[in-house]
């Protein structure tokens, strides 16, 4: 092929020259990766086929595509078009790499077409990042493909260029792994293991109730806000209370509140003397008695001492 594609262009171009070479290089250097050939009726295309890397939902798949080098090549990159359904990349559309026309100013005129291939490969089980003409199929639709990939060569273009991918197809065929069962995909957000809960405390009981020097905002409903408000005999006394805010809102009390609480825990709370009456009533007998023994001093002075003696 290299010596009727001499006969046909001129050696003098440097783009010939170097497409020349490299079909030199790609036949005494086959891989057992890929396969690439230019059609004899343009060495500016060329036909190929790559095998699916190697533990991953492509393996054993053999995928056809078209590099299109351009009339400046090496010192402009190549377009790439796959052929075959992978699941990974649109079929019979140019794909967006970093090695391809998309991106001219990651290309490097040192690289060839085995080195794209090669970087193909690579990119296969890459995540996809919503580039141009870039896929995401689930692992089971792609594993699928690649067991398909391997019944037929795609069917594309004039009789050359399906008679070169069809020998393509043979020699790739005669190369590839069998496809292997898919493994299955461990869950990678697994349950994350629980911690277990801090002792309950006293003081951390009390505490949900009222933090010592903070700000707080709790929701309540209407006859919870007005039991927990209420404190308990058992629960202790609360002391310097100095703000408390009470926000009604529909249906439901928002309570905000800052407090500092002394809390006296496991002693009874005390309780005021009932007996306050019987002072009072004392104190009332004893103004009554100091009131009628003035009125009869008074009298007495007065020479009425006698009548209130009568009494």
């Amino acid at each position: 092929m290299a010596s009727a594609a001499a006969a046909r262009y001129n050696r003098n171009n440097p783009a010939v020259k170097r497409i020349l070479q490299e079909v030199k290089e790609m036949q005494s250097n086959p891989s057992d990766d890929f396969m690439s050939l230019p059609l004899e009726e343009d060495i500016f295309e060329w036909q190929f086929a790559i095998l699916g890397p190697r533990g991953s939902e492509f393996e054993g798949g053999v995928y056809h595509g078209r590099i299109q080098l351009p009339v400046e090549y090496p010192f402009k990159p190549p377009s790439f078009m796959m052929l075959t359904p992978s699941g990974r990349f649109e079929t019979q559309t140019k794909i967006c790499l970093s090695i391809s026309n998309y991106h001219p100013e990651h290309w490097q005129p040192s690289w060839s077409v085995r080195t794209a291939l090669v970087a193909l490969i690579a990119f296969m089980p890459t995540n996809p990042g919503g580039a141009l003409g870039s896929l995401d199929y689930k692992k089971e639709d792609r594993h699928a493909l690649a067991i398909k990939s391997r019944d037929n060569p795609p069917k594309f273009g004039s009789p050359e260029r399906q008679r070169l991918i069809d020998e393509i197809h043979q020699c790739m065929l005669a190369k590839a792994p069998p496809v292997p069962p898919l493994t299955t995909i461990s869950n990678s957000e697994a349950t994350a293991p629980q911690l277990p809960a801090p002792p309950a405390t006293e003081q951390n009981q009390n505490e949900e109730a009222v933090n010592r020097n903070a700000d707080n905002e709790v929701e309540l409903d209407h006859g919870q806000a007005q039991q927990n408000l209420i404190p308990e005999p058992d629960r202790g006394v609360i002391e310097n209370v100095h703000e408390v805010r009470v926000d009604a809102a529909a249906g439901r009390l928002r309570v905000g509140f800052r407090a500092e609480v002394t809390v006296t825990r496991g002693q009874p709370v005390v309780q005021k003397p009932r007996d306050d009456r019987l002072y009072t009533w004392a104190a009332v007998g004893l103004t009554v008695a100091i009131v009628v023994l003035l009125m009869k001093k008074i009298l007495k002075s007065s020479g009425l001492g006698g009548y209130m003696e009568m009494f």
